[in-house]
Parts: structure tokens; sequence; C-alpha cells
């Protein structure tokens, strides 16, 4: 079997005033980076620390890179709540998709004015400062909760494959859709795994980003966690055409290191990767308040 083994750790900065080269006062979470050519770009959710009751969920701003770890923030938001009732309490967990027509295509999550349900929202335009149409894509139905996190890739097989993250019975749990299209139509299908009793990963999981490279099973650096929120991150692998799991690693690949504070929380979870010059970059954050970046390497 595969194994996926964290060789180097940076902390990713973002170039605005504040300890540490951090937006001060601010919390930040769901890194999403990708490339364009030689430019590495980023979509992160950012919020206030701590967070008032009339506050955002989340705003999402964008930031662009020339060594993925020194980010130049834009001057304005990419995405902030408001546009619907169903993103009016908050705008989180980015994830861009380029559309057939070269329009950005970003997923996110839109929390309701009552922080009382998430769903899955996208939002499409030429440019990072031009998001013309915000609208919802995927609601949970009853009984569930909190549609989040999503992650898109396109299997073997042509059809597209849309996980995400929902809440049922205390739990959060990976779901998954198909459709024929970036865009759907979305027809949810049964979930591509689960917990394992005995393991780290034993009570919530949640999704990560997916690497696909040739010649290999596409794999999925997930999150999961126990009963008390301890999110770690680990991996799981499937067929070319997500029809089943070809493999998962017994233990998490990344653990968040002792806490400064007895109220911080023990959380390192997931949001992007890439693959550049030969080297996986992993992209999470760690206490729901800070970025950083793992070069991972594949052996076996």
């Amino acid at each position: 079997m595969a194994a996926y083994v964290v060789e180097e750790l940076q902390t990713v900065m973002l170039d605005i005033a504040g300890p540490e080269g951090r937006l001060a006062d601010y919390d930040l979470m769901s890194p999403y980076v990708w490339t364009e050519g030689e430019i590495y770009r980023l979509l992160v959710r950012v919020l206030p620390n701590p967070l008032g009751p009339s506050d955002p969920t989340g705003i999402i701003w964008g930031g662009d890179s020339h060594d993925g770890v020194t980010f130049h923030m834009r001057d304005a938001p990419a995405i902030e709540p408001g546009s619907s009732s169903d993103d009016a309490g908050g705008c989180e967990d980015p994830t861009v998709v380029h559309g057939e027509d070269g329009a950005y295509l970003i997923f996110y999550t839109g929390v309701d004015a009552e922080r009382s349900q998430g769903a899955l929202m996208v939002a499409t335009g030429p440019d990072l400062t031009d998001l013309r149409e915000q609208r919802l894509m995927l609601k949970a139905p009853e009984g569930e909760g909190n549609i989040k996190e999503a992650t898109l890739t396109q299997g073997s097989d042509g059809t597209f494959r849309l996980f995400y993250e929902y809440a049922k019975n205390d739990a959060s749990r990976v779901g998954m859709a198909e459709g024929p299209t970036a865009e759907g139509p979305w027809t949810v299908v049964d979930d591509p795994f689960t917990i394992r009793e005995d393991g780290w990963d034993n009570w919530h999981l949640s999704t990560g980003p997916i690497l696909q490279q040739q010649g290999r099973d596409p794999v999925m650096f997930y999150n999961g966690a126990t009963v008390d929120a301890r999110w770690r991150i680990g991996w799981i692998s499937f067929a070319p055409d997500f029809s089943h799991v070809t493999g998962r690693g017994l233990e998490p690949i990344i653990v968040p290191p002792p806490a400064k504070s007895r109220s911080a929380t023990d959380i390192a979870f997931a949001a992007s990767c890439i693959e550049r010059e030969g080297a996986i970059w992993l992209y999470y954050s760690l206490e729901d308040k800070v970025l950083r970046r793992a070069r991972v390497q594949r052996y076996g």
C-alpha cells in the first residue's frame, strides 16, 4: 500500500499589517490555493476573533503569490455575505474551479442569517474581483444539515463528482453527488466512505482536496476527528472512476503541535493541495486561526 509522508512544514503568511504578518485580530481558515502559470492564487475565509453576535461567520478574501508562501492580499473581499438569504450570515470554505468558458466557478458555504444552516453555493465571474452571480447549488434534505466544504473532481468515466461535508446525528460525514458538468445537475449517491470505529476518525469526517496523478489512483487528503472534535488529516484513495475505495492510511499524516493556550482548538484541517515541480504541497489551517503548508512525499 502507498504511504504519504510529510517531509517539510512552512508557515503561510499574508502581507497585511498584523502580528507575524497575519490579519490583526482575525482568524484564517480554509486556504484554497491554486496556480495560474507561475502565480499562486489564494482564497481564504477570514473572521474576527472574538466573533461578535452580528459578525458574519466568514468573508472570503483573495491574494496572489510568487512563492506559494507569502500572499499579497487584494484590496477588497472576493465574496461577502448578503447575495441571498442563504449566505446572509457568512461565506466560508472556498473551492475554485474553472468553467468551460474560462470563468471562475467558486463553490463556497453560505450560512443563513440565523447561523442555523449551511448550504453549498457557487459564485461565478471572469475575475476574482468581478464575481457577478452567486446562487444556491445544494441544500441539505430534512434530517441533515450544513452542507459545506466542497471538493470537485472528474472521474475516468467523464462524470463529475462533488464531495461535501454534511451533518447527521450530531456528527459530520462525507457525502457525494454525481453530475454531467461542473455545475451539475447533481444526483446524490451513497457516501463514498465512512468512519472507522477503532480509528482516529471514529466520529467526524470532512472532505479534503483530491490529488490526481497520471497512472495512480486519485487520493483525497481528508479530515477526521474523534467525538471531542480533535481533527487530524489523513488520506484515502479511490478507483479512477470513484466507484470504490482502494486504500486508506491507518494513521493521520498531520497532527497539530501542542497548543500554546489551553483554550485553543485541537484542529488541523486540510483545504487544498497542488503539485509543483514534483512536490505535493498540502495547504491547511491550525486551531482555526493560522495557515500552514506541508510538503508531502508519496512512497510505494
